[in-house]
C-alpha cells in the first residue's frame, strides 16, 4: 500500500490551536482526512464529487484538483476512471506486520481500561492485533517488555506510556534498536524528552494551568500543590500551576509545593501526612491527579479539616473517585480523553505504519476544561 502522510490538523481539530493559516487546498484534505480518520467515510466509498467540495470550501476546481491529487499520492484516495474518487483500505493486508504492542503502566482500574479500549477497537477496525503489557510504572518490568517485543518480528508499532518520564531512563538502548528495526513507536500520556518520538496526551501544563485558575477565581490566594516527581505530567503540571499563580500576581512559596512518588502512593498516607504539615497555612491544594486527591481529602479529614470549606482541593482526569466523591467530596477535576485518547493515538498509529518515510508530525495534545463540584469553597474577597 502506498505510503500515507498525516495531514495538517490546524484547522479542522479543535483540541489544537497553532495560530497558522491554513492553504485552501490544505482545507480539502484536512476535511476530507478528518472524515475518513473517524469512520464517516469507510474504505471503498465515494468522496464528495469535486463540484461539492468547491462549493463546500468556496474553491476553485483546480484547487480541489490539487487537494484530491495530493491524497491520491499519500494513499488515501484512489481514483476510478468514469467512477469517482473513494477512500482507500488502509487495513493490515496479509503478509503484513499486522500486531501493534501497547504497552500502560497499569491496566485493569482507574482511566486506563477506558483508554485501552479506545486503541484496540481502532485497531481491530483496521485489521491489527493488539499485544497487551503493563509495565507497573517500573524500568525494570519495561526493559523486560520491550526486549520480547525486539525478539518478534510480527510488531509493526508500540504505543507506549513511559515509565518515571520525569527521569532519565536506563531504557534508550532498546527504544533505539526498535526504532532501527522499523518498529513505530508513539508515546501516550507522557514523552521521554531525551527521544524524538511523537505522542498523544493531554496538555498537561494548559490543563493544570485551568485546574489552579478555578481556585483563584473561587477567592483562593495561598494555594499549594502535591505533585508526582517521577512522571513527566507532574513537571508540566507544575509548570501550569506556576504560570496560574504569576499571571495572578499571587505569591508563590515553595513550602507549599510537595513531591511524591509512585512508591509513596502506593505505600499508603505517610507522604500526603507530611505533605499536610506544608500546607497548613494554605486555604487550597492542586493535586496530580483524582487518585492523589482522594488521598489528600482523607488525611485532611482524618486531621479535622473541613473541605472545602477550610481547605478546597482540585484533582485531574475527572475518573470515577472524581464523580463517584471521597467521603461526601465531589472533585472538583480536568477530564481525561479517556478513550478518545486511545482511538487518536490508534489513528496515528496506523498512520505511521503505513506513510513509510514520509515524515508527519503524529504529535497530539487534548485541551480540557474544568469540571466544577463542591470540593471548591468560595472564598470573600
Amino acid at each position: 500500500m502506498p505510503g500515507l502522510r498525516l495531514y495538517a490538523e490546524i484547522a479542522v481539530n479543535k483540541h489544537i490551536s497553532t495560530g497558522v493559516k491554513v492553504s485552501k487546498y490544505k482545507q480539502v484534505i484536512n476535511w476530507l482526512t478528518e472524515k475518513i480518520d473517524t469512520g464517516k467515510l469507510s474504505p471503498g466509498e465515494k468522496i464528495p464529487s469535486e463540484n461539492e467540495l468547491c462549493d463546500r470550501f468556496s474553491l476553485s476546481r483546480q484547487t480541489v484538483r490539487h487537494a484530491i491529487s495530493k491524497l491520491v499520492e499519500d494513499g488515501l484516495v484512489e481514483t476510478r476512471q468514469g467512477s469517482g474518487t473513494f477512500v482507500s483500505d488502509q487495513r493490515a493486508g496479509e503478509g503484513e506486520r499486522n500486531v501493534v504492542a501497547v504497552v500502560t503502566t497499569y491496566v485493569d482500574d482507574y482511566i486506563f481500561p477506558s483508554t485501552i479500549r479506545g486503541i484496540e477497537s481502532t485497531l481491530s477496525d483496521k485489521g491489527y492485533s493488539m499485544l497487551l503489557s503493563f509495565s507497573n510504572n517500573t524500568v525494570g518490568k519495561e526493559r523486560q517488555i520491550l526486549t520480547d517485543i525486539l525478539g518478534r518480528n510480527d510488531v509493526a508499532g508500540i504505543i507506549m506510556e513511559p515509565v518515571k518520564s520525569a527521569l532519565p531512563s536506563p531504557n534508550m538502548d532498546l527504544y533505539k534498536k526498535l526504532q532501527n528495526k522499523g518498529v513505530k513507536i508513539l508515546l501516550i500520556n507522557s514523552f521521554y524528552p531525551e527521544l524524538t518520538l511523537p505522542h498523544v496526551s493531554l496538555n498537561d501544563a494548559d490543563c493544570a494551568y485551568n485546574a489552579v485558575n478555578a481556585l483563584i477565581e473561587a477567592g483562593h490566594e495561598k494555594i499549594g500543590c502535591v505533585l508526582k516527581l517521577d512522571d513527566g505530567q507532574g513537571r508540566e503540571r507544575y509548570r501550569g500551576y506556576l504560570k496560574a499563580l504569576m499571571e495572578a500576581g499571587l505569591p508563590f512559596s515553595y513550602d507549599h509545593v510537595n513531591w511524591i512518588d509512585t512508591i509513596d502512593i502506593r505505600d499508603g498516607k505517610k507522604a500526603f501526612q507530611m505533605a499536610l504539615e506544608r500546607l497548613r497555612e494554605c486555604t487550597a491544594v492542586f493535586c496530580y491527579n483524582d487518585q492523589v486527591a482522594g488521598m489528600m481529602i482523607e488525611v485532611l479529614q482524618e486531621n479535622g479539616y473541613r473541605v472545602p470549606e477550610d481547605m478546597s482541593i482540585v484533582g485531574m482526569d475527572d475518573s470515577d473517585i472524581a464523580r463517584n466523591g471521597v467521603n461526601g467530596v465531589r472533585l472538583t477535576s480536568i477530564p481525561h480523553p479517556k478513550e478518545k485518547l486511545g482511538e487518536k493515538a490508534a489513528q496515528n498509529m496506523i498512520r505511521m505504519i503505513h506513510e513509510g518515510k514520509l515524515a508527519f508530525n503524529a504529535t497530539f495534545e487534548f485541551e480540557e476544561n474544568v469540571i466544577l463540584r463542591n470540593s471548591i469553597y468560595k472564598r470573600k474577597k
